[in-house]
């Protein structure tokens, strides 16, 4: 069969031009090798865990007796050592297995189903081996019952394991929680057909935020007139012009550019995602192959090719969201006891509520209902217009030093940052972070500039950069340029030394 050529698609019409590319798409194929590494040594790493786990019970199962039905030899008798030497092969070999099934790759990338046939199919595999390294090795010391109980439990504690993750998973993305925002290039067949695809399988994790018209950069006989009429015209969002805004006003994660197109388009779009932080994937339209040169992924059934990728630290962030989780428990567990005298306080203090709920704006532009503890008078939202004249600070925010609808309690819970404690319950439902940029207002979300909605591509944050350097500063271009800085030097390191500083600024009292 003859090569196939992805030329007449791209309307590229020289080889000079198609190994640009090219080395485009080759590039994008690194960046996202480099980001899955990680993910896939943590998930490794996981099943190596999970392994042991299951060895360990299926000795002690062997020790009570449990298995000594199917075998009367100690379970470790002469040598415990060889056991490990075994088991050790086993990890390496059912990783080695593992990944060559693609289980460590994205979850978009098969069904659950499918998934658990590879995992037992891998299991299968790597007991093979070992069983037959155990005959050849004549290796009488170690328990054939603790060796087939140990390959059992590590089928059945991955296939849970992986269940169990891919079902959390699904509900987020359910919930729009850690779903990708997608804008769709292109208004015609191929453009519709990914939307459709995308919205019916909402396990794949993908929003479809709109569509970008390039009816200006085609020919008229390549417009698809069936597919625009299936298409309303409030969900194209703009033209080419005008990608750069809508990335930043829609939260864009990626960009799926459809339909024919000018290499020049391409080009420019690369070049826009690179600048703006964004992956952009090239779904061919229905011809009969691909450059063989060309790095393909899969999402759903639809084959792309990703040009661009921006570096996203997948593992920071997944022990970001593990030490979120560990704190906001630790903290809720810990705080109880305060958090009972506090409620019992405000209900002395004051008539209305315990506690107040406000929505925020979350990361990009989700909205929440965001829980404190009642620091103001129950009808404070409605006599906020009688003290605007009143803000002490410029811009969008709002902040007056001596606010008389904030109550005798309410001062000193604000004073100490007491008022905050329920939020740790947003946290972990996973609409906060511990650390982050201050959840805002819809409100103040309205009359942001483009720039300013940087700061919602991240969960917001109980403390954040802003909180413990500049909290008294009134200038909201302070506000905005710590939480942008926050974001562009986001690490591990950075968010404990902003707990830190915290605990610092809680008991110098200086929340009010």
């Amino acid at each position: 069969m003859a090569s196939p050529d992805l030329s007449h698609w791209l309307q590229v019409r020289s080889p000079e031009n198609w190994v640009e590319f090219s080395s485009h798409a080759g590039a994008a194929h690194t960046a996202g090798r480099d980001r899955s590494r990680g993910v896939a040594a943590l998930w490794m790493a996981l099943d190596a865990c999970t392994v042991a786990l299951a060895a360990g019970i299926a000795t002690y199962l062997r020790k009570i007796n449990v298995l000594s039905y199917f075998d009367h030899r100690a379970p470790l008798a002469a040598n415990p050592s060889s056991f490990l030497l075994y088991l050790a092969g086993f990890v390496v070999i059912l990783l080695i297995v593992s990944r060559a099934h693609g289980l460590y790759g994205p979850l978009q990338s098969f069904s659950g189903l499918r998934e658990q046939r590879l995992t037992v199919q891998s299991c299968f595999t790597a007991s093979l081996i070992l069983a037959g390294a155990l005959y050849f090795g004549r290796e009488d010391s170690i328990s054939r019952a603790v060796v087939i109980a140990t390959l059992m439990l590590t089928a059945v504690f991955l296939c849970v394991r992986r269940a169990v993750w891919r079902f959390a998973l699904y509900k987020r993305y359910e919930n729009g929680l850690e779903t990708r925002n997608v804008l769709i290039v292109g208004t015609g067949s191929s453009g519709l057909a990914i939307r459709s695809h995308l919205q019916r399988i909402r396990h794949l994790g993908f929003t479809v935020k709109g569509f970008v018209s390039n009816a200006e950069n085609l020919r008229a006989e390549n417009t698809d007139s069936f597919a625009q009429e299936e298409i309303s015209p409030a969900e194209v969002l703009g033209g080419l012009s005008n990608v750069g805004e809508l990335v930043r006003r829609h939260f864009i994660d990626e960009i799926f550019i459809t339909g024919p197109c000018e290499r020049g388009m391409v080009k420019r779009l690369i070049a826009q995602a690179t600048e703006l932080g964004i992956d952009v994937r090239v779904v061919p339209d229905l011809y009969d192959g691909l450059a063989w040169t060309a790095p393909i992924e899969y999402v759903g059934q639809f084959p792309t090719m990703p040009v661009h990728r921006h570096h996203i630290p997948v593992v920071g962030f997944m022990l970001k969201r593990g030490l979120d989780v560990l704190i906001s428990t630790a903290a809720l567990v810990l705080a109880a006891p305060f958090m009972l005298l506090i409620a019992l306080a405000i209900r002395l203090d004051s008539r209305g509520p315990i506690l107040y709920g406000a929505e925020r704006i979350g990361r990009k532009g989700s909205t929440f209902r965001c829980w404190k503890f009642r620091t103001m008078v129950a009808n404070a939202d409605s006599l906020r217009e009688q003290f605007d004249h009143h803000n002490e600070r410029d811009g969008v925010l709002f902040k007056m030093s001596s606010d008389p609808r904030v109550t005798r309690v309410g001062r000193f819970l604000r004073k100490y940052s007491l008022d905050e404690l329920p939020q740790f319950f947003n946290v972990l439902t996973g609409h906060m972070s511990v650390v982050g940029p201050r959840p805002p207002l819809a409100g103040e979300v309205s009359q942001y500039e483009l720039p300013h909605l940087r700061r919602l591509e991240v969960l917001p944050g109980i403390t954040g950069l802003w909180q413990v350097q500049a909290r008294q500063d009134p200038s909201f271009d302070q506000y905005i340029s710590l939480d942008t800085a926050y974001i562009d030097n986001w690490s591990l390191w950075l968010d404990i030394k902003i707990m830190t500083r915290t605990l610092g600024v809680i008991l110098s009292g200086t929340g009010a």
